[in-house]
């Protein structure tokens, strides 16, 4: 069967109860491990709040303890923590604290409904500019600890940029919801009020226009995405699916292609083009890619019809 995504650009992940046991992980394959979109990792990765490591081919790679610190800026998100805060304690701790290897996790909220920021480090608490907050050492369950009283507008006001930022955080935070896609759509739109040029902007404003079933405002904002980022794997990819819904298979495997290129080890990437050189009858490329997908998700979902179409294929070219 023919499967289309209809909410957002990556199929539904699969819910994993733990991380598989492999030493990295793509950037696809982490945003569905930790059920975020790959282009607000991808975001993360671009603009230093999380710094996976990166292969010969300069494609971001994340370990486990990538994983874990994309978790703890989750963990803050969900405590009402904004990311403009989150980056700008990451940046504090990165400048008084270098000795730390990986600030964003060590990173914690003082106490339930605060929305203070503190680090924990050779056991203690401190404030991101390395202020003692609280010493562990000497200290009973019972005592209640004096801290001084915690200013958030002593942070600086925030850039334009950083504005489209949360307008686009909270976009993110939205669209996965039929019922809020209004709501995000507003996000994104104010995002790019303030910045024009937010790659990430246009391409999740196109997902939510296709998901709405905008197919025409979803082909604008995916192209206006690649006119500022020719290379952007989830534009290439979403516009190379709509473009195949409406029969433009040559635009949609140039797309692909494009896609493919940005990040080979993309698992979708290798479906979509298997089933479009199946429909252009070019069975050898078919084959390539299924099995190029069985060398990168042989337990997914779609490894099962991977493996008939591979075994089919070299049948056909035996009786031939």
């Amino acid at each position: 069967m023919f499967w289309k995504n209809k909410r957002r650009w990556f199929p539904p992940a699969i819910v994993l109860c733990t991380i598989p046991a492999v030493s990295f992980y793509s950037l696809p394959d982490a945003a569905r491990i930790l059920k975020v979109s790959p282009a607000r990792l991808r975001y993360w990765e671009r603009t230093a709040l999380v710094s996976p490591q990166f292969d010969g081919e300069e494609k971001p790679r994340f370990g486990f303890a990538d994983l874990v610190s994309v978790r703890g800026v989750l963990s803050l998100l969900e405590q009402g923590i904004s990311l403009h805060r989150i980056r700008r304690q990451v940046e504090a701790v990165r400048e008084h604290l270098p000795d730390l290897d990986d600030p964003v996790r060590s990173l914690r909220v003082w106490l339930e409904g605060s929305d203070r920021i503190v680090v924990r480090h050779e056991g203690a608490l401190l404030e991101p500019s390395g202020q003692t907050v609280l010493d562990f050492a000497g200290v009973s369950r019972d005592q209640k600890p004096k801290v001084a009283h915690f200013d958030p507008q002593a942070e600086r006001e925030l850039t334009v940029s950083e504005e489209a930022e949360a307008l686009f955080a909270k976009g993110c935070e939205l669209d996965s919801d039929p019922a809020t896609l209004s709501q995000a759509i507003e996000c994104y739109l104010l995002g790019l009020e303030l910045a024009p040029d937010f790659a990430d902007c246009h391409c999740n404003l196109g997902a939510v226009y296709y998901n709405r079933g905008e197919r025409v405002m979803a082909r604008g904002y995916f192209e206006a995405c690649l006119k500022l980022d020719s290379n952007h794997l989830e534009a290439n990819f979403n516009l190379g699916n709509l473009l195949e819904e409406v029969g433009e298979d040559d635009g949609a495997l140039h797309h692909y292609r494009r896609a493919l290129a940005a990040d080979p080890l993309y698992p979708d990437l290798h479906i979509n083009l298997a089933l479009l050189f199946e429909k252009l009858s070019r069975p050898a490329q078919a084959r390539k890619h299924w099995k190029q997908y069985l060398k990168v998700d042989s337990s997914g979902a779609w490894s099962d019809i991977a493996k008939m179409r591979v075994s089919k294929t070299q049948d056909d070219q035996q009786e031939g």
